[in-house]
């Protein structure tokens, strides 16, 4: 058999006769109500609370997810490398049409910032050193100095006046016998020349001889010069002023 449907709103009215309240109660259709309205004032909490810890992802900002200083050194660097580029090769293509040369020479000229200082500098001590040396120049000796030269001659001439040898005519004599000794030694020399001669001629042609006689004549004509020379030279006073 088949049991008639009921219609919703009998069953709407019918089902707090099955509901089972947790706590005992007179009235089951008020209970279910109130119990009802107080689950759905719970649900509306808890779909309206709000959590302790904030656990939503962080705010995002468009200059950190662009980064627009990157990109701009990343342009330039980019435009760096093709002007290199582009110098680079502008400098293959000069080659290649060109025989080539060195680029490394420096055609300006060297400019130092001191330069004008340093210049007046040396002007301002050539103006000195001028003034100094005309002072110096103008400036009159303290000393005489022909007064001390006078008086040094009248020493001299008394010094040659209380020795017992005169320093001058000493001086002369002790001369006159180095020449003396020196004109030995030639002769001495000239001997013993004569003799070495007179041995080769025994092994030597005529020509040979002859040729050191001559030398040997050149020798004694300069040997007697000197003699006559300082035989004849007069002992000299000095000249002292009075």
């Amino acid at each position: 058999m088949e049991i008639p449907e009921q219609p919703q709103s009998e069953r709407a009215v019918m089902q707090h006769r099955a509901y089972q309240p947790l706590q005992p109660a007179g009235n089951k259709y008020l209970q279910q109500k109130w119990d009802k309205a107080s689950y759905d004032l719970h649900r509306r909490k808890v779909e309206s609370a709000k959590a302790v810890v904030n656990t939503s992802p962080p705010k995002t900002y468009g200059h950190l997810a662009l980064k627009l200083k990157k990109q701009q050194l990343e342009e330039e660097w980019t435009r760096k490398i093709e002007r290199e580029n582009d110098m680079l090769m502008e400098k293959i293509a000069h080659i290649m049409r060109t025989t080539g040369a060195v680029d490394n020479k420096m055609y300006y000229d060297r400019k130092s910032l001191s330069t004008k200082k340093r210049q007046q500098e040396l002007l301002r001590i050539t103006k000195e050193n001028e003034r100094i040396l005309s002072r110096v120049s103008q400036c009159r000796p303290h000393y005489n100095v022909q007064s001390w030269h006078e008086d040094w001659l009248k020493t001299l001439k008394m010094m040659d006046r209380i020795t017992r040898y005169p320093q001058r005519r000493a001086n002369y004599q002790k001369g006159q016998y180095q020449g003396q000794e020196m004109l030995s030694r030639r002769s001495t020399g000239c001997d013993e020349e004569e003799k070495i001669s007179s041995d080769a001629s025994n092994h030597t042609n005529g020509k040979a001889t002859s040729e050191e006689n001559e030398k040997s004549r050149d020798t004694e004509e300069t040997a007697s010069e000197t003699q006559q020379d300082i035989d004849t030279q007069p002992f000299s006073e000095p000249d002292v002023e009075e």
